[in-house]
């Protein structure tokens, strides 16, 4: 099995555990391919979490440094066990972000395998970190409907990674209701037609999205997407893989068992995985999709 979307509190503050660890639980219950994407620097003081107090932004930007140097290490090391991919996650705060990546991309060119393309910020304000940070995002956009104008704004920013960075993986797509897991898109029209937008667009450059289990620690009754815009996804040919978007070694796996039973009833009948290519693709990134070869749902890893 395989997952593409993880982090150690090594190297991100909010989650725990070191890397090694993380990648020996994985290998403990029987991952195949496991990435590695722990978050790109932040480029402003401000953007910093209350448990980064104290960090200064060099020291970030130093952290992410050591963390392509510890990832490429485990991955040589435990390769007769696993399949590491070493990645990273995006962050789209203000255009700094944009700009840093490119550079940092550039930089750091046959390090990082793939991207996952996320979108954890609004005006500048977390939409993951608490309901009531969540609520002063939706409160901070313009518009006299605040909660479409909110989504609106969500799936914009969304564009704009996927058309800069063309990421490998989309990263939690519907990340925008967290808080609000029972919204239906349907009833807000302008952010459907975006979503939508944002799916065809992936799907034309060749795009994974991920099903992303850390939503059913969070309450949900699915994963990331929800049933609708994974609908669309399907309609529209485009193709799935899994994450656990662990946050420690603790965190590694969970909830996979709830997997099956979603995708069927969704319909899926393929699920593909990033693996190492020595020719990179079209983004200068070395890896390539590979479609499961056995019926997904016949893996012995559910077992």
């Amino acid at each position: 099995m395989h997952s593409h979307h993880s982090h150690s509190g090594q190297f991100c503050k909010h989650a725990a555990g070191t890397l090694e660890e993380v990648v020996l639980e994985a290998i403990q219950q029987g991952f195949e391919v496991y990435g590695l994407s722990e978050h790109v620097p932040r480029y402003r003081q401000i953007d910093l979490y209350p448990e980064e107090e104290g960090l200064t932004l060099d020291q970030l930007s130093s952290q992410f440094e050591h963390f392509l140097v510890e990832a490429h290490r485990l991955k040589a090391l435990y390769a007769p066990q696993i399949r590491l991919l070493v990645g990273l996650e995006t962050e789209f705060i203000t255009a700094l972000d944009l700009e840093s990546l490119d550079a940092l991309l550039q930089k750091h060119q046959g390090q990082v395998d793939y991207v996952v393309g996320s979108v954890h910020h609004l005006n500048g304000i977390p939409i993951d970190f608490d309901r009531p940070t969540f609520e002063k995002a939706v409160e901070s956009v313009d518009g006299s409907s605040k909660d479409s104008a909110f989504l609106c704004a969500y799936f914009d920013a969304q564009y704009e990674v996927l058309r800069r960075f063309h990421p490998e993986v989309v990263g939690h797509l519907d990340l925008c209701r967290l808080y609000t897991p029972t919204l239906q898109f349907s009833e807000f029209p302008e952010a459907l037609e975006r979503a939508k937008r944002n799916i065809l667009y992936a799907i034309e450059y060749g795009a994974l999205f991920e099903i992303n289990a850390a939503a059913l620690r969070k309450n949900w009754e699915t994963p990331y997407p929800g049933v609708d815009l994974l609908q669309i996804i399907l309609q529209h040919g485009g193709r799935l893989a899994l994450s656990d978007d662990s946050h420690g070694p603790h965190a590694v796996g969970p909830n996979y068992g709830r997997l099956p039973g979603y995708l069927e009833r969704a319909g899926v009948a393929d699920l593909w995985f990033l693996e190492y290519s020595e020719t990179p693709n079209g983004y200068g990134r070395h890896v390539r999709a590979v479609k499961m070869e056995q019926n997904w749902a016949a893996h012995t890893f559910w077992s």
